[in-house]
């Protein structure tokens, strides 16, 4: 589009991954971006990729977020970022533009839980389970605090892992995600998010829907961008629940493409 990355409101992405997942799982995305003079940032969330804290002890949706909110809380003033979340990290990104919109440029959904006001992450994922339900078989229930409390955390089931994110990822990345996967913490996904007109409203939303989903199934997808409509859908054929690993090229260019969207 001869628009230079340098001349663009905002060239610096922050990417969120998703539950379980860490930074790690950008490292294609970061390196792409990066040869394409972008500014990059991967954020570990609290709990989650080489982040040392436990995960059974964080309780809630603010504690969990607190590297991503820090992080743009610190950024220069004037300065925007192009948030992108996966998965569960897009309740993490929404929960950052609430609090910071004006910080944001854009925000770009991978897969993502695309929450409006008053919803949980659980209220989305429990709109889909059926008893043959993949990720229902998979996950495992942590309970720190003992079986008559709450669940703290949820793993999944490593047989299931490949045909659940993976299915059509190459072998080596699902080798690096069997061993750098974490616990995903359950306060956060139980909390229901407050999101405003006035704040997360004005951030501009994309959504980058992944057709050969096994986790977040695209009528799920679907559902989501019905509920709250962004500015505009992308569509990556071909992609699993990890298009950074299954689709790496096609989802670079369609993030640089959302970055030149004026």
């Amino acid at each position: 589009q001869g628009i230079k990355v340098d001349d663009l409101e905002s060239n610096h992405f922050v990417l969120v991954h998703g539950g379980g997942f860490g930074a790690w799982c950008w490292y294609k995305t970061i390196a792409l971006l990066e040869e394409a003079s972008y500014k990059v940032s991967a954020i570990d969330l609290t709990g989650s990729g080489v982040h040392s804290f436990d995960t059974n002890n964080i309780t809630s949706l603010s504690q969990y977020v607190k590297p991503l909110t820090d992080f743009v809380e610190k950024l220069p003033e004037g300065e925007k970022v192009i948030l992108v979340g996966h998965d569960f990290g897009g309740t993490c990104i929404s929960y950052a533009m609430e609090l910071f919109p004006h910080k944001v440029s854009k925000a770009v959904f991978i897969a993502a839980a695309m929450l409006t006001s008053g919803q949980s992450t659980l209220d989305i994922i429990s709109q889909k389970e059926g008893s043959d339900d993949l990720m229902q078989q998979a996950q495992i229930f942590l309970y720190a605090n003992g079986n008559d409390h709450p669940p703290t955390a949820f793993d999944l089931n490593k047989s299931l892992l490949r045909d659940l994110f993976f299915n059509q990822s190459p072998a080596k990345d699902v080798a690096l995600a069997s061993v750098s996967m974490r616990p995903t913490p359950f306060a956060p996904v139980l909390e229901k998010l407050s999101l405003s007109d006035l704040k997360f409203g004005i951030v501009r939303r994309f959504y980058i829907e992944t057709l050969d989903d096994n986790a977040i199934t695209i009528t799920l997808q679907e559902a989501m961008i019905n509920a709250s409509p962004p500015e505009k859908v992308f569509r990556l054929k071909g992609a699993d629940h990890s298009p950074f690993f299954s689709k790496p090229q096609a989802l670079h260019k369609l993030l640089v493409e959302i970055s030149k969207i004026l």
